[in-house]
């Protein structure tokens, strides 16, 4: 099972349109026959049947083994991974961007963040599959509370912590990094679901 499967074709995102697939796939997380999802779902092993073979002409599953049940052979089915992604491709945004010193405060500066990270890292997820080795990469979140009259100081001590970062490491030498930081408004976990 990969850890990142990148949909790059509309026939694939069309196939998780409908809730009742992303269900499926959520049980096919580990091996299991169409009989066992169908109980877990409480549906009919030819309602999921219908489901997963879709998943699997879309590439978003994959049968795994067959195993003798009555005297018929049964498919055994996983999901092909443990993420789906959209290609920024397939959505991207309207339009040109130009980002400015003036908006770097906007909803459209982090929104185009935002998307060249995305693009960066299906870009790594498919470099990493293809060569089957884990690529070296970091996070790092966290919350921070800034009172209104503190965030132009807040900011410019993000930005000369880190120009400090760039400066101290950004020699010629080395494997290269990128590194984007986002700062937004926290918003309850349930409120964002």
């Amino acid at each position: 099972m990969k850890e990142v499967l990148v949909m790059d074709r509309f026939e694939q995102a069309e196939v998780l349109l409908k809730p009742q697939r992303v269900e499926v796939l959520r049980c096919l997380y580990r091996p299991r026959s169409c009989t066992e999802v169908a109980q877990e779902l409480d549906q009919t092993p030819q309602w999921v049947y219908y489901h997963v073979k879709r998943l699997v002409e879309a590439g978003l599953a994959d049968q795994v083994s067959t195993r003798p049940v009555r005297g018929i052979s049964e498919g055994v089915y996983q999901a092909g991974a443990r993420t789906y992604w959209l290609a920024p491709a397939l959505l991207g945004r309207l339009g040109t961007s130009a980002r400015s010193v003036r908006d770097e405060l906007s909803l459209g500066f982090l929104l185009d963040l935002v998307h060249e990270v995305h693009s960066d890292v299906v870009a790594i997820a498919a470099a990493e599959t293809e060569a089957a080795i884990d690529l070296p990469s970091a996070g790092v979140s966290g919350e921070i509370r800034v009172p209104p009259d503190r965030r132009r100081a807040f900011l410019d001590d993000l930005r000369t912590t880190l120009q400090d970062l760039l400066t101290r490491y950004g020699g010629a030498e080395g494997d290269a990094f990128r590194i984007a930081v986002a700062c937004y408004p926290a918003v309850p976990r349930e409120k964002a679901e």
